[in-house]
């Protein structure tokens, strides 16, 4: 009997396709997934309470002062005008889109949900930077700037930083 050489590449055995091989099945790395819509990501959650802030904000005093008879003055924003009722219903609007949102109801696609947060966000902000910039008139003994307009600012920056988030995510 002879024995078969390891080395003989001409055997005819050799030449039949190997039968396939199992493999063990493609593992994918275990991600979470992210809900582009939810209220619970990042930018959403941000936006939702930077809107409430927002809203919240416009009952805060913006301008603080000393009365010259009396106890210290304090205005809030929605009484320093019209720009104080805007900025409390940009906030409300943040905080609609957020609800709206979360029942199921979306926007366009053309017209991208982290777009119109960030427009909102930064048409807050500069209303809120005019009263920061400028006291009314109406208010000139009360020239400290409260705490509220402060809190106003940030809330309406972190508005613009969530509809970012938002962004980010969408992608």
């Amino acid at each position: 009997m002879e024995t078969p050489d390891l080395f003989d590449f001409d055997d005819p055995e050799l030449d039949e396709p190997a039968p396939p091989q199992r493999s063990a099945p493609d593992r994918q790395p275990m991600t979470h997934p992210r809900p582009g819509g939810s209220i619970w990501s990042m930018g959403g959650r941000i936006a939702w309470v930077a809107g409430l802030v927002l809203m919240l904000s416009s009952f805060m005093g913006w301008y603080v002062g000393a009365s010259v008879e009396g106890p210290t003055l304090a205005v809030t924003g929605w009484h320093t005008g019209t720009i104080g009722k805007i900025v409390f219903f940009l906030g409300a609007l943040v905080v609609l889109l957020a609800i709206l949102r979360e029942a199921g109801i979306e926007l366009p696609p053309s017209v991208p949900e982290s777009l119109v947060t960030i427009g909102i966000g930064a048409l807050a902000t500069v209303l809120v930077l005019i009263r920061v910039i400028s006291i009314p008139d109406t208010f000139a003994g009360t020239s400290g700037r409260g705490i509220g307009l402060w809190i106003a600012l940030l809330a309406a920056i972190c508005v613009i930083a969530a509809g970012l988030l938002q962004a980010g995510e969408d992608l």
